[in-house]
């Protein structure tokens, strides 16, 4: 199907596209790397007046060093975050979680930013910045503000974000010498998560002295799985450990039944792949 008809905007700074925003009103789109919107657009799912291509905006791209923090442009794409060794040393999590989206094709489309903004629950991204406490740094037509990522996610393919706002940047906070994996489960036939655990531990002598759990597709949000938190730090770094805090990784949780699950077996794929999730990051 082809899309309906829209005005196209290709500004090359943050304030021209703010600008665009706020002009073009509530019917108008960002495009980033288009790999979610464009699906969108030809089934006519969306039919924006004005398509805004952020796409030529090199002040959005990039990953750099913050001191505490490390800072992704929100033009950065899955294929940079991935092979940025400043992600691989502070926040190993977003590796792992970016190695399971999609395909290299789209990887190298694709964007951080952009995948966070669209707030897909079964995206794998979410969880991940949720675990790590990421803060979205967006800006509009009176300035910029920084939401926490507990406030940024409000809904179903929502944020907090207002109509003329654009994500320009994603703060990590560093997790250095932190332990992460992210277990998915999904159809063979595509990469959508039915359900995943992004899972992040620091442990000391033995131990588990904090932990960050986040699960996938288990609400119109990301969630935290803060009983499993709350259970493992302290414990020590065993496999019956773990699996007595995966018991409670359901725990607050209200996932959706469609036709690739239901919401009990989402409860249960949310135990099970927390326990695996947790057992490879705390064994390495």
């Amino acid at each position: 199907m082809i899309p309906a008809p829209f005005d196209y905007v290709a500004p090359t700074t943050v304030d021209e596209a703010v600008r665009a925003l706020s002009e073009a009103g509530e019917d108008a789109k960002l495009i980033a790397g288009g790999q979610s919107l464009l699906p969108v657009l030809r089934l006519r799912m969306a039919a924006p007046t004005t398509l805004i291509d952020i796409g030529r905006i090199a002040e959005l791209r990039g990953v750099r060093d913050d001191g505490d923090a490390v800072v992704i442009g929100a033009m950065t794409t899955h294929h940079e975050v991935l092979r940025d060794p400043l992600i691989a040393d502070h926040a190993e999590l977003l590796a792992k979680a970016t190695a399971t989206v999609a395909d290299p094709q789209v990887r190298h489309r694709g964007t951080f930013g952009g995948s966070l903004a669209h707030a897909d629950p079964a995206g794998d991204l979410l969880a991940p910045a949720l675990a790590l406490d990421a803060e979205m740094v967006v800006r509009g037509m009176d300035g910029s503000r920084t939401l926490a990522a507990t406030e940024f996610f409000s809904d179903f393919f929502t944020t907090a974000m207002r109509p003329d706002e654009i994500l320009v940047e994603i703060r990590v906070p560093k997790h250095t010498g932190w332990r992460a994996h992210y277990e998915k489960f999904n159809r063979v036939a595509q990469a959508w998560s039915i359900v995943a655990v992004a899972a992040t531990v620091r442990t000391e002598a033995g131990d588990i002295a904090e932990a960050r759990i986040a699960l996938t597709n288990m609400a119109s949000v990301p969630v935290r799985a803060r009983a499993v938190e709350e259970a493992l730090v302290g414990q020590p770094a065993t496999a019956e450990a773990i699996r007595a805090a995966a018991e409670r990784a359901a725990e607050g949780t209200s996932p959706t039944t469609d036709s690739n699950a239901d919401a009990e077996y989402r409860q249960h794929l949310a135990r099970v792949l927390t326990g695996r999730a947790l057992t490879t990051a705390v064994t390495g």
